[in-house]
């Protein structure tokens, strides 16, 4: 499939409206639109679907996702130079693309969505891209309003997003996260040849669905436990976890590791996810009832 539907090809595009990509939004642009293509369908099929983009660009994605079918994309933009060559696009396919002129990390989609499950494809921009996948891997209540996520990342994010105690290197608070709250895999690499202009690291496609019935805990306080874990991880628990606010932290970090079935001497990198939603859970109680 050389071509995925009749408008111009990206690079004329582009070309036509002097778009540079700019290393301050983090925009890396896929011009190869088989590529894009191949990330809208590892989504799985998009008939009847919403699909949430972030950082579309000159549309490369966004093409592919409405050639292959998706009921309505909503495109969220910061770069106003793209907006035209989204509205042609737009134009291209009547009714279906919504674009958004504003900053993922504060545009409420409520609006947009009426209520309905959606699913999330984007090429994020990088130095947005682990802050985004934070908010949307914490929202309240749970399932969230995405029923999947097909993002885009540097591949050493991709690794730790997957990574488990069997990964101890890539290992740390992101791991834990999205294995408590997702089933995560990597789908593919995408080279820097791929790109314009290239980065100086591969990339990874990486696909999360929710789990349905995850242990419950708060989001914060896994946070607040997961930080003090990984902040000193070459450290045992029993001394990295005194950084908790306890009120005798000797003694009170002790009994939580023991009453959350660890090991003092254990690591963090060393720790499941749900050994962490357990201590999680233990440090709630212990605050509440000092």
């Amino acid at each position: 499939m050389s071509q995925i539907d009749d408008l111009p090809p990206l690079r004329d595009i582009v070309r036509q409206y002097e778009l540079a990509a700019k290393k301050s939004l983090g925009q890396n642009f896929l011009f190869d639109l088989n590529l894009t293509a191949k990330i809208a369908r590892s989504s799985g099929p998009l008939e009847n679907v919403t699909v949430v983009e972030v950082g579309p660009g000159p549309g490369g994605l966004t093409r592919a996702l409405l050639a292959c079918g998706a009921r309505h994309v909503i495109a969220i933009e910061r770069d106003s130079r793209c907006l035209p060559i989204l509205a042609q696009i737009s134009g291209h396919y009547p009714g279906r693309l919504t674009v958004i002129e504003g900053d993922a990390l504060t545009v409420d989609l409520s609006p947009y969505l009426n209520g309905d499950p959606a699913r999330v494809v984007a090429n994020l921009p990088y130095n947005v891209a682990t802050p985004l996948l934070t908010g949307w891997l914490t929202t309240d209540p749970w399932p969230s309003w995405w029923e999947s996520l097909t993002l885009m990342f540097q591949r050493e994010v991709a690794e730790r997003i997957v990574a488990t105690p069997a990964e101890p290197k890539d290992y740390g608070r992101l791991g834990v996260l999205c294995g408590w709250r997702t089933y995560a895999n990597i789908l593919f690499d995408v080279p820097p040849s791929a790109f314009v202009p290239p980065p100086k690291v591969t990339s990874s496609i990486v696909h999360l669905a929710p789990r349905p019935a995850p242990t419950p805990a708060r989001t914060t306080t896994l946070a607040t436990v997961t930080q003090a874990a990984f902040g000193q991880r070459r450290k045992m628990l029993r001394q990295s976890l005194k950084s908790l606010d306890l009120s005798n932290a000797e003694t009170d970090v002790a009994g939580m590791i023991q009453r959350a079935g660890l090991e003092e001497t254990a690591r963090a990198e060393e720790i499941p996810v749900d050994g962490f939603v357990r201590l999680a859970n233990v440090y709630d109680e212990l605050v509440r009832n000092r």
